[in-house]
C-alpha cells in the first residue's frame, strides 16, 4: 500500500504542472493555475516528510488571498497525517473523500440503450457540449476559452475526453482521464440533471478505464465525492485504499 501511495504522490505532484506554476512554500507547494479553467490547491510538497505548521498553512492562505484563488488544500490522510491538525487550526474546514483504485482491468458495463458513450476527439463537434456537462452538473459558470483549453489538452494528449451522447447528439454525461506516464486520474464525471440516474457516469467512466487501458496505464485511480457514490464506483472494480482529504473555508 505504501508504495502505491507513493506513486500517487508523484503523479499528485506532477500532473497540475501541465497548467500551473509551482511556488513553494517549505513543506507545502501552491499550484497557480496559468490562464482560464478549474483553480488548483495547495498539497504537501512531494518527498517532504515532518510536521507543517499553523504558520506555515497561514502563509499559503494569505498567498492564495493575494492571488485571488481559493483557499484550498488538498492531500491523502494516510501519507500526511499531521497536516490535518495545522489545517483546522489554521481556520479551514477538512472534508473526506474515498480515494479509489481499480484492481484489474474493471468491470465495463454496457452503455445506456439509445445513448452512445465513446472517446471525444478536439475536433470533434460535440467537444464543447461534452466540455460544458461537468460545469452544469456542479452548478459551476464554465469560462469562454473552458472548450478550446480542453481541445488543446486533448492535442497534446494530456487529457482524455469521454461523453454519452444522446441520439440528437447532446452531450448528456462526460468525464476525463489525466495520464502522466503509467498512472491516470480520473476527473470530472458529471451528468446533466435532467439526464441522472441512467447510469451514464459509471458508462463514461468505463469508457475511460478502456481507454486507458488500451494506452498502457498501469493505474486507474480516483476520488469518489461519499461513501455511497464509491458503492457505485466499487461496481466498476474500484476499490477504497486510502482518505483524500480537501479543506476549504467555512460555507
Amino acid at each position: 500500500m505504501t508504495r502505491m501511495l507513493n506513486r500517487l504522490e508523484t503523479y499528485y505532484d506532477s500532473v497540475p504542472r501541465s497548467a500551473a506554476r509551482a511556488e513553494e512554500f517549505g513543506p507545502l507547494t501552491l499550484f497557480v493555475r496559468e490562464g482560464e479553467g478549474w483553480p488548483y490547491y495547495a498539497r504537501p510538497a512531494l518527498g517532504r516528510s515532518g510536521e507543517v505548521t499553523v504558520s506555515e498553512v497561514d502563509r499559503v492562505r494569505a498567498r492564495q488571498r493575494e492571488l485571488g484563488v481559493p483557499e484550498a488544500f488538498e492531500w491523502v490522510a494516510e501519507t500526511t497525517p499531521g497536516l490535518r491538525a495545522a489545517v483546522e487550526k489554521s481556520g479551514l474546514v477538512v472534508h473526506e473523500h474515498p480515494l479509489m483504485v481499480l484492481e484489474g482491468e474493471g468491470v465495463l458495463p454496457a452503455p445506456p440503450e439509445g445513448v452512445t458513450v465513446g472517446m471525444v476527439g478536439a475536433g470533434d463537434p460535440v467537444l464543447p457540449g461534452a466540455a460544458a456537462v461537468p460545469y452544469a452538473a456542479f452548478g459551476v459558470e464554465p469560462s469562454p476559452a473552458a472548450a478550446a483549453e480542453l481541445a488543446a489538452r486533448i492535442a497534446a494528449g494530456l487529457t482524455r475526453l469521454a461523453a454519452a451522447v444522446d441520439a440528437d447528439g447532446t452531450a448528456l454525461s462526460s468525464g476525463q482521464h489525466q495520464p502522466v506516464g503509467p498512472v491516470s486520474e480520473v476527473v470530472g464525471v458529471g451528468t446533466l440533471p435532467t439526464a441522472r440516474r441512467r447510469g451514464l457516469g459509471l458508462a463514461v467512466t468505463a469508457a475511460l478505464i478502456a481507454d486507458a487501458r488500451a494506452h498502457g496505464v498501469e493505474t486507474v485511480f480516483l476520488t469518489a465525492t461519499d461513501e455511497s457514490v464509491a458503492r457505485l464506483y466499487g461496481r466498476l472494480g474500484f476499490r477504497t485504499i486510502a482518505t483524500a482529504l480537501i479543506a476549504e473555508p467555512a460555507s
